[in-house]
């Protein structure tokens, strides 16, 4: 007798910033939700909350300018942060990039970054077509009380850093990051297409990306409930 795999049932719904927060705590590397305003895109497997893909501006407001975007028309994909589950991450992050398009109307262009220092190099990227845009420029970050931070992020949480510079704050040079961009708007793809660069090949034995593909907790059920995306932070 033959098995038939059944296709899991995919939702894709706003998410609060409740789950986000459980999420990015419990499934994501870094072990932090982004600061800033979030729009958190929810995805449930059978009716399980899986994780969220959060989208945001990034830590430089200048993030759609060399494309000819201003800060409305475009945002940084900030966080895949999923547990096990069945459905593909790229099926996941191609319905919320939807999601994200059928919502706020205004945006033309996702940006997003893979973070050499941790071993990525973009594979899901690659695997759903965005366009590559080469390596960021390192910038430099502060490291305080074991935590790092990107530079704004810091400001927007603690206010000058020079505050801190006696309370054991440290500046370290930042590692480059590859450099991902999605067109939602046919006038901006025409226009980032020239800049596409050959992908940036796998390092050797590198962990994968997404590590919550190798399981992960189990939210609690009042996490799993539907309500109107907030932009509490």
């Amino acid at each position: 007798m033959s098995l038939i795999a059944v296709k899991p049932q995919l939702k894709i719904d706003w998410a609060t910033h409740e789950a986000a927060k459980y999420a990015c705590v419990n499934w994501h590397y870094s072990g932090c939700l982004p600061v800033g305003k979030l729009v958190k895109v929810g995805a449930w497997e059978n009716g399980k909350f899986i994780g969220v893909v959060l989208f945001g501006r990034g830590a430089n407001k200048s993030l759609g300018e060399p494309y000819g975007c201003d800060q409305t028309e475009s945002c940084e994909l900030v966080r895949i942060a999923l547990t096990s589950h069945i459905t593909p991450v790229s099926k996941i992050m191609s319905l919320a990039l939807k999601w994200l398009k059928k919502t706020n109307e205004k945006i033309k262009l996702v940006v997003s970054f893979a973070d050499t220092e941790v071993g990525h190099h973009g594979g899901i990227y690659q695997a759903t077509n965005w366009i590559y845009d080469g390596l960021t420029n390192s910038a430099d970050e502060y490291l305080y009380k074991g935590k790092r931070w990107h530079g704004r992020a810091f400001r927007k949480s603690h206010g000058s850093h020079l505050n801190y510079m006696n309370k054991g704050l440290q500046i370290v040079r930042g590692a480059q990051k590859h450099r991902y961009l999605m067109p939602l708007d046919a006038d901006i793809k025409q226009r980032i297409l020239p800049l596409s660069k050959p992908y940036p090949k796998r390092v050797k034995d590198q962990a994968s990306e997404h590590p919550s593909e190798l399981g992960g907790e189990t939210p609690t059920h009042t996490l799993q409930i539907k309500v109107v995306n907030d932009d509490a932070n």
